[in-house]
């Protein structure tokens, strides 16, 4: 745990440093990082902000947050009255002149963070910016709920599919390391080799990480195959699964399929649900020993 610790703490002041907090001013300012985030709270508030609720969002001690605003105050860019509902409560809000300084300084905080991640690359400012994700979600006690977003694979991508579906089904159904090797056997064939116009594979993200995938393949000239269907678990309960599905069907429907066929096992009760709800029907089922487990193997498909 101490290895742990002085790893984060390490990182805490090499991130510091990189955007420039250390210094005395915000930005090339005269005011600080605290009083920067006071403004820039104010700033997004639809009406005038009350000060305890300002104190409590910051978490700020009351005897700081009221130095910090007599001295904006002081310098003009922000005002205090009392409440019209409660005369015992105080409120506060932005001059012009604080609006005009906090523009500036949210101009300026984009610049910074253009420049700082302007020469990663688009698979690497994803994977920076589903780090961060990660460490707000784990620290911050919340999942993702930013939008979902369906992508073509990146480089990389499809080594992750071989290796999300190898890990989450080995912890959720102890399924063994031959399921890893199909899923990387189907995903080699279609880097191998694929018809862009008929056969194609899907990413979904929330917060630049990716979160599921699904591909769509040739089973025969008129018939597709959804196949590698996978939503991480802390994006369950988001629509991933029905996204992802429903991109695949109009896809197969676009590339001119009549029929679409998926192979899948009992286990996955999540993926069940999906494929009912869009039209899909269950043909044919059997007993099978495969990935280590007694299973019973399905087959479902539907009409395009």
């Amino acid at each position: 745990m101490n290895d742990r610790v002085a790893e984060m703490r390490a990182f805490n002041r090499f991130y510091t440093g990189v955007i420039g907090v250390l210094q005395e001013g915000m930005l090339s300012t005269p005011y600080t990082l605290t009083e920067a985030r006071v403004l820039f709270e104010l700033a997004h508030s639809v009406v005038a902000a009350e000060v305890v609720d300002l104190r409590r969002t910051l978490s700020l001690d009351a005897g700081y947050l009221s130095r910090i605003l007599a001295r904006l105050e002081g310098d003009g860019l922000v005002r205090r009255s009392r409440s019209t509902a409660d005369a015992r409560r105080q409120v506060i809000e932005l001059t012009a002149a604080g609006r005009e300084l906090q523009g500036d300084l949210e101009q300026r905080t984009n610049t910074q963070i253009a420049e700082l991640i302007g020469d990663l690359g688009e698979a690497d400012q994803r994977r920076l910016l589903g780090a961060m994700g990660a460490i707000r979600e784990l620290l911050g006690g919340h999942r993702p709920g930013g939008a979902v977003v369906l992508r073509p694979p990146a480089p990389g991508d499809l080594g992750w599919i071989v290796q999300r579906h190898g890990a989450i089904y080995a912890r959720e159904f102890g399924w063994d390391e031959t399921f890893e090797g199909l899923v990387a056997g189907v995903v080699a064939g279609f880097a191998a080799g694929h018809d862009p116009r008929r056969e194609a594979t899907w990413i979904a993200e929330v917060d630049g990480a990716p979160v599921g995938c699904v591909m769509c393949v040739r089973r025969d000239d008129t018939t597709a195959q959804l196949r590698l269907l996978l939503v991480e678990s802390d994006a369950r309960g988001l629509g991933v699964g029905s996204r992802l599905v429903e991109e695949c069907l109009r896809f197969a429907t676009r590339a001119g399929y009549e029929r679409i066929m998926l192979w899948t096992y009992d286990a996955t009760v999540d993926a069940h649900r999906i494929y009912q709800r869009v039209g899909f029907t269950l043909d044919e089922e059997k007993k099978v020993r495969a990935y280590g487990q007694d299973l019973v193997e399905e087959i479902w498909s539907r009409d395009l």
